[in-house]
């Protein structure tokens, strides 16, 4: 690894065989078409590593992953990663237990942030399954899943989770307009646990809107 010199070489070797697993995963789901969709994970309190731009994230191998610190500049100035790493940093500078960051673009994502766009939010409730987000122990709270303008400045998309968060509004996950999902968790299995949620959710709350012919 060139110009890593601050990385732990076995920390990044872990971290990077764990997001292609991932990669590979929810790639056989079909949630990362084309080169779509980006991951990441903490190597220590100033380093991430995440996915190289424009790499197949469902064939991703050890050599499609790399290191950058949290301003999201490469530590080998040769490669060049995800366009959107601002928005994995940016969760890795916020809270300091978040361990893993994932992306994806599944068909129900994608479709779930046009059709909610205009309300600026989508607020699940009454669903089990919203259990399995941590902090969540009850069907009854309301998880308020942002959906944020989309934009190809990522200071813009940054500034707009950055104001919810100032706002104080909590922050489990969020849609990005004619996009995919943003979430996250403590280490990789924590957060894949919630994008199978969310995801879950999402499929719920679009059948509910066909079978009842409108939105609430």
């Amino acid at each position: 690894m060139n110009s890593q010199a601050h990385i732990d070489p076995a920390r990044f070797e872990a971290c990077a065989r764990e997001i292609a697993a991932a990669g590979h995963a929810l790639g056989a789901l079909g949630w990362t078409p084309a080169t779509s969709s980006n991951f990441s994970m903490r190597l220590d309190a100033d380093h991430a590593a995440v996915t190289i731009s424009g790499r197949d994230k469902g064939q991703l191998t050890v050599a499609d992953i790399m290191a950058v610190d949290l301003d999201g500049r490469a530590l080998d100035p040769l490669l060049r990663p995800s366009a959107e790493t601002a928005l994995h940093t940016q969760i890795y500078r916020r809270w300091a237990d978040v361990g893993a960051v994932l992306h994806t673009h599944s068909r129900t994502q994608s479709v779930a942030s046009r059709l909610f766009a205009p309300r600026g939010v989508i607020n699940l409730q009454g669903w089990e399954l919203q259990k399995a987000i941590t902090g969540f122990s009850t069907h009854e709270d309301v998880l308020a899943l942002p959906v944020f303008a989309n934009t190809q400045d990522m200071r813009e998309l940054v500034a707009a989770v950055d104001a919810w968060l100032d706002a104080g509004r909590p922050l489990h996950g969020y849609l990005i307009d004619g996009h995919g999902i943003y979430t996250w968790g403590k280490d990789m299995p924590t957060a894949r646990r919630h994008l199978d949620a969310l995801q879950f959710l999402l499929e719920c709350e679009l059948d509910l809107i066909q079978l009842r012919g409108a939105l609430r």
